[in-house]
């Protein structure tokens, strides 16, 4: 199988490329593993003209549209990529790809400390992006869970504190500065420094915070930063080069430092929600499309 472009990830990001593409009548197709990151989540939000759609139903919903103008879909993982002389070739354990250019939307993986009842809740009352979910869990008593990515948690205690007045910070072995101290404080905002040992359920949702001096304390919604870690194995077997803070760099459409490669979404940006990985997507599109341009003239004249 032969297409102008491959693109690697199902998501917002690579399905809104795709049907750019396809709408471009190139030829397209999306390979997906199947392991969308925001599968837990019960609704999305935020997304203009679709709030509150379920996942998977976004998705669906995306799938049929680049169905709808010829784009290909092929539910599978990606085992490696190879450059070609003519472009890349793409493997899946049961098929080969080859195609110009390629669009990696892979996503990242949301790695949480090591707390008892987190992962079982994620998604539904443990979360950690309060512009998808802070509405819902508006005038809930808040825990905010320290963990090993420490400047996206502190800034996460402070700012839930639009959401709800009752709000506890559990530094969970960070050390806090006077001056964060006094900053949370100023937001009215709990700090109890007890390292946390597991959350308690009832009923499905989040009862309380059982800390490892034997208390319990009554809460309602979790608030966590997780470590991102983006599936980008793809992208750093091909030599793309990396920024400074480790992750794959991109220009502004998403183009990596191999000719012919970009990357959308959470793959290089961790804070992308859904629209804003759905318009990267669009983005690297467009500069694919125009890559193919140039390469498509660059061949009729040495046609002529």
């Amino acid at each position: 199988m032969r297409f102008d472009v491959v693109v690697i990830g199902g998501g917002a990001a690579g399905l809104s490329a795709a049907t750019v593409l396809a709408r471009a009548r190139r030829t397209v197709a999306v390979v997906d593993a199947g392991e969308p990151r925001n599968a837990p989540a019960r609704h999305a939000h935020g997304f203009l003209s679709r709030d509150g759609v379920e996942p998977a139903q976004l998705l669906a919903a995306g799938r049929a549209e680049m169905l709808g103008y010829g784009g290909q879909f092929l539910a599978a993982p990606v085992t490696d990529i190879d450059r070609c002389a003519d472009g890349f070739v793409v493997r899946t354990p049961d098929s080969v790809i080859s195609a110009r250019a390629v669009l990696v939307a892979t996503g990242l993986r949301d790695e949480l400390p090591p707390i008892a009842g987190l992962r079982e809740q994620w998604g539904i009352d443990v979360l950690h992006c309060p512009y998808c979910h802070g509405y819902e869990m508006r005038d809930t008593p808040i825990a905010v869970i320290g963990g090993d990515n420490r400047p996206f948690t502190l800034h996460q205690a402070a700012l839930v504190r639009q959401w709800s007045d009752d709000v506890i910070f559990f530094p969970n072995g960070i050390e806090l500065t006077e001056q964060e101290r006094r900053a949370l404080e100023a937001r009215d905002i709990g700090i109890d420094s007890a390292l946390v040992a597991r959350i308690t359920v009832q009923a499905g949702r989040i009862h309380g915070i059982e800390l490892r001096d034997g208390r319990s304390v009554p809460r309602r919604t979790v608030f966590i930063g997780p470590t991102f870690i983006p599936r980008d194995e793809l992208l750093r077997s091909l030599g793309c080069g990396l920024g400074e803070n480790g992750w794959v760099a991109t220009d502004p459409t998403g183009l990596t430092s191999v000719t012919g490669v970009w990357a959308a979404g959470n793959v290089v940006d961790s804070p992308a929600q859904l629209i804003g990985a759905a318009a990267a997507g669009s983005r690297a599109a467009i500069a694919i499309n125009h890559h193919l341009l140039a390469q498509d003239i660059d061949h009729a004249l040495t046609r002529s």
